[in-house]
């Protein structure tokens, strides 16, 4: 009994604690309207809270109608009251955020007070961030809202109604899990899209690099050696090169952490040493760089042919890798996930995600994604001194430092299977 009413005393008084919070930011905001003028401030925000939250107790105690007598009496009063703000100032902010406060507190009431106390804070944060939602809004030109466009339907649209089981030839294709590729690795592109529009031009190459790593490495190395090969001597680009490797690592390690979880632990103590090496690097190029622009921020990345097509090349590479498992074991899928991911790591990642634990060990699973950035990290060195020739041996030697840390790891790691 102590307990219920314990746990009955904490839902209201979240509820009371959503509307004191909506009812702060709302007071302030109204602060310097004349008295009277006001249809609701702290005391009356905090009062629907309770009043909510009330509601969502006697709801949860068996009296539905009266709860719902209680929210809708709430709702219309509100309405009411704001109905005269609406019609003069067409400011509705006020009126929804008085319903979501009832919303909030009846939530808190009915036994949920985490999820509520957590929406109401989400909720005063948007109300709070009036100013920079707007000006964020005012730099959005047509085609960032399209790139938000096509990443809500990658991510929102599809994902939820896909099937998660086995299906396709040896049962490989989890259609779950293969779109859900698709939505990590457009996402690294749409975060880095976001970010370099805001950010990219003021703060330059080694902006640039950082931010453009995260999604593609070899993209920016490519794209910063054209430019120091162009240019009459160098400037930050060396340090760009290096820098997005350094991302790179962490990347394939945040990938690994969430589509191949058993094999986090020991490709994390692999890639440790290469990932100093390379931060090192990239620092100690970032110190003797002289101050430099940055290029233009990148086109928008999020383009669903290509991503379709990612995904049957993955697909395919699923199905090979379940055939070597069945046929050489797992010594077999650690060649396939070299060779897959000589021009891809995030394919033989994400290939190595829908294999059964059983099928590889993790160690073993850790070697082979390790060689497959040292594959990767050769096409980059080369891209290097191809494009940008001379002026490219100071990146080219950073990179070549932490695949040299990269392969004793791998060796350190082969001595113990």
């Amino acid at each position: 009994m102590t307990a219920g009413w314990y746990w009955q005393g904490l839902s209201v008084a979240t509820a009371l604690a959503c509307g004191l919070l909506i009812g702060i930011e709302r007071g302030w905001k109204l602060r310097e309207e004349e008295p009277g003028t006001r249809v609701a401030g702290i005391r009356t925000f905090s009062m629907l809270g309770l009043a909510s939250g009330i509601a969502g107790l006697i709801g949860v105690i068996g009296y539905p109608f009266v709860a719902s007598a209680i929210v809708i009496g709430a709702v219309a009063v509100m309405v009411t009251a704001y109905s005269r703000e609406l019609r003069n100032q067409h400011d509705s902010t006020s009126a929804v955020a008085a319903i979501a406060t009832i919303a909030f507190g009846f939530l808190a009431g009915s036994g949920n007070p985490a999820l509520a106390v957590a929406s109401a804070a989400v909720g005063v944060a948007l109300l709070a961030m009036r100013t920079e939602l707007h000006g964020f809004v005012e730099k959005l030109d047509q085609e960032d809202v399209k790139a938000l466009a096509r990443y809500a339907v990658i991510a929102c649209a599809i994902l939820p109604f896909l099937p998660s089981g086995h299906y396709g030839p040896l049962g490989a294709w989890n259609p779950q899990k293969l779109w859900l590729v698709v939505v990590l690795v457009t996402g690294f592109s749409f975060l880095g899209y976001v970010a370099n529009r805001i950010f990219g031009e003021r703060h330059g190459t080694i902006a640039t690099a950082l931010i453009g790593g995260a999604y593609s490495s070899t993209a920016v190395t490519q794209s910063l050696a054209q430019r120091l090969g162009h240019e009459e001597r160098a400037g930050a680009e060396p340090a760009g090169i290096a820098l997005a490797t350094a991302v790179m690592y962490l990347r394939v390690a945040l990938l690994v952490a969430v589509l191949a979880t058993r094999v986090f632990v020991p490709l994390a103590i692999i890639l440790l040493p290469a990932t100093l090496v390379a931060w090192l690097a990239g620092w100690w190029l970032y110190r003797k760089a002289p101050r430099h622009e940055g290029p233009s921020p990148p086109g928008n990345p999020i383009a669903i042919l290509p991503a379709l097509g990612f995904v049957a090349f993955v697909a395919i590479a699923a199905v090979a890798a379940r055939w070597a498992a069945g046929r050489f074991g797992e010594m077999g899928i650690a060649v396939l996930l070299l060779i897959v991911g000589s021009t891809d790591v995030d394919t033989a990642i994400i290939t190595l995600g829908g294999l059964p634990a059983v099928a590889i060990s993790p160690l073993l699973a850790a070697i082979a994604i390790a060689g497959t950035i040292i594959a990767n990290m050769a096409v980059k060195i080369g891209i290097t001194l191809v494009y940008a020739r001379s002026k490219g041996w100071s990146a080219a030697a950073a990179m070549s430092l932490s695949v040299v840390a990269l392969a004793a790891s791998i060796g350190v790691a082969w001595l113990q299977l």
